[in-house]
């Protein structure tokens, strides 16, 4: 176990996200067996991660508030970085919301459950968005490992989720976190309010509390915005309320799916050059794909038959040290995406293209006019965006 880091310090990973659900569950004194087999069980995985035993566990996902973004923030997120113990995790590849989603809620990486990216291309071949489920995909189909919540149903035991109602029955929590009771709550103060009604029934064991601000504030104004700390600011402040109300005898932990990147409009602050590129404006670029998919930081090229190999040695030239570009061998290889369900092999792009520095791959012919003005991004295999906290509060 790493000592916990002192905020703005560099962290070395305690463990990974997809172990939280599965050590709060065992830090509630219930034995299930990790995903990877019997031998690892989620009692163990508590313990690696130093979470204390208790009666019951809430666990918070902050969407969006990477170890690096809390730390270097630390002066409005008191309650975050000064109580009880901050560690950091390493989350899964594309540093996504799917994909992480499903690490949290099943101990899986993309390459196992499918969530592999903001889009992807489905086997028929349309651009595939794993938040909406835009072309009518069934998430149970899709990706069909159990998650935690139904673990612990099939034990006998409770938990709760609460989040927006919107999320009730969406295909994403479908796909990645079935199995537990879903109270809807849309405000923080509400959803804290909700989690500590239900830690206060005797039956429930686990409470998981969603909260997506900060990322989408992330996104729109940039980390390093005044809108940004205020939605920190905001959040640290209930979550303080959280933990000071919580019954006796509840273990609190706060993480996140992944960090985020500002990026510039305009000049790149590392090379020549602007920060973003469009494929559209880019005939190299464009040349042999069919379709470009994944987001700016992590992206998935479908290149033509047989041009695999020459769409990666162009984006390679172009891109040079702004960005690993590498064929789908290569990412299967070096276990990016974990271990690989043959039924989402062809899912992978024929190209993956991970951003460095301040680099974003724009295509403006099939992304909305909105979205190429998002500041903050995130996808890659930058510490900035892999990197995200563990705050343990023991009650």
């Amino acid at each position: 176990m790493s000592a916990p880091a002192a905020p703005g310090t560099a962290a070395e990973p305690a463990g990974t996200l997809g172990q939280v659900l599965w050590g709060a569950v065992g830090a509630c004194g219930i034995d299930l067996a990790m995903p990877d087999g019997a031998a690892t069980s989620s009692m163990d995985v508590a313990a690696a991660l130093g979470l204390p035993q208790a009666r019951k566990a809430v666990v918070v996902l902050v969407d969006g508030l990477g170890w690096h973004n809390l730390t270097d923030r630390a002066d409005v997120a008191p309650f975050l970085t000064s109580t009880g113990r901050l560690d950091a995790l390493t989350c899964a590849f594309p540093s996504t919301t799917a994909t992480n989603l499903g690490y949290f809620g099943t101990g899986r990486a993309g390459g196992e459950t499918g969530l592999l990216g903001y889009t992807v291309r489905e086997p028929r071949g349309r651009l595939m968005n794993m938040i909406s489920w835009n072309t009518g995909a069934d998430p149970l189909a899709w990706q069909r490992r159990p998650t935690v919540f139904e673990r612990l149903e099939e034990a006998d035991r409770s938990a709760v989720s609460v989040g927006p109602w919107r999320f009730a029955s969406s295909p994403l929590t479908r796909a990645a976190l079935r199995g537990s009771e879903f109270l809807p709550a849309e405000t923080l103060p509400e959803r804290v309010d909700t989690a500590l009604g239900a830690l206060r029934e005797v039956d429930v064991d686990l409470v998981y509390l969603y909260w997506g601000d900060v990322d989408s504030t992330g996104h729109h104004e940039g980390w390093r915005s005044g809108e940004w700390a205020d939605a920190l600011a905001h959040t640290d402040a209930e979550l303080a309320r959280l933990a000071r109300l919580l019954p006796l005898g509840t273990t609190m932990v706060v993480t996140a799916d992944h960090g985020m990147v500002d990026i510039p409009h305009g000049p790149s602050t590392h090379v020549a050059g602007p920060a973003r590129v469009d494929v559209a404006d880019r005939p190299d670029l464009a040349a042999d794909v069919d379709l470009v998919a994944g987001e700016p930081r992590a992206v998935h090229l479908y290149s033509r038959p047989g041009a695999a190999e020459q769409v990666r040695e162009v984006w390679a030239d172009a891109l040079g040290d702004r960005a690993r570009v590498l064929s789908r061998a290569e990412v299967i290889e070096a276990g990016l995406l974990g271990p690989v369900d043959p039924r989402f092999t062809e899912v992978i792009g024929d190209v993956v293209v991970a951003a460095l520095g301040d680099l974003a791959v724009h295509d403006s012919r099939t992304q909305t006019a909105a979205s190429l003005t998002l500041v903050g991004m995130h996808g890659s295999i930058t510490a900035a965006e892999r990197t995200v906290p563990l705050v343990v509060l023991e009650g």
